[in-house]
């Protein structure tokens, strides 16, 4: 399914549905609908989640939490009392404020483990130092990205825009915006799969 901007036109323009439409339609069970849906808001959800959570892969698993709540829930979408991206968003914000409180109480619980049991020190520096080489490896990757790719990727998942946006903020078509950041993440996974 097309998005629902090309070019700066809203999807009333372009007769295609709007995003409340969309989850209308995925409460009834239509995978297509759904299919829309997904494309519209997972670089948002990716972006709100992302500033919550702070770490990718906790990141990209919360986002998938959201979108599977998002099929499974549509039915509880109420168009009258907000839109369907407000409702989205607020399942994201929820769900990775979530993910922070059940991460920092597994920590606490952890960190009285380890002053109950016998055993060597937790070393901070060694933790220091291997998320300061964590960074520094993601930093790399995302430098060797090319400079077109490298900023519609920071404008979609650090800055939390919309693919829309990013392509209104570039000043370029729609599906170039969506070329740029599949090749540009292709060539993050990539960076970051091999060895640092």
């Amino acid at each position: 399914m097309q998005s629902a901007d090309r070019g700066g036109e809203t999807a009333e323009q372009t007769g295609e549905p709007g995003l409340d439409q969309l989850m209308l339609r995925t409460a009834d069970g239509d995978r297509e609908a759904f299919t829309g849906v997904y494309d519209r808001t997972a670089g948002p959800v990716m972006g709100l989640v992302h500033r919550v959570l702070r770490d990718p892969a906790q990141s990209e698993e919360v986002v998938q939490e959201v979108l599977l709540e998002v099929w499974r829930t549509s039915g509880r979408f109420e168009p009258g009392r907000g839109s369907a991206m407000t409702w989205i968003m607020t399942l994201a914000h929820r769900r990775a404020v979530d993910r922070v409180r059940a991460s920092q109480a597994g920590a606490d619980r952890e960190r009285r483990a380890a002053l109950l049991a016998p055993g060597p020190p937790f070393d901070d520096v060694t933790e220091q130092v291997e998320n300061h080489l964590e960074w520094q490896r993601v930093r790399r990757c995302v430098h060797a990205l090319t400079d077109i790719q490298r900023e519609a990727v920071a404008l979609a998942y650090y800055g939390g825009l919309t693919y829309k946006e990013v392509a209104h903020s570039l000043s370029v078509p729609l599906g170039t915006v969506k070329t740029r950041l599949r090749d540009g993440l292709i060539r993050l996974r990539a960076c970051l799969g091999g060895a640092p």
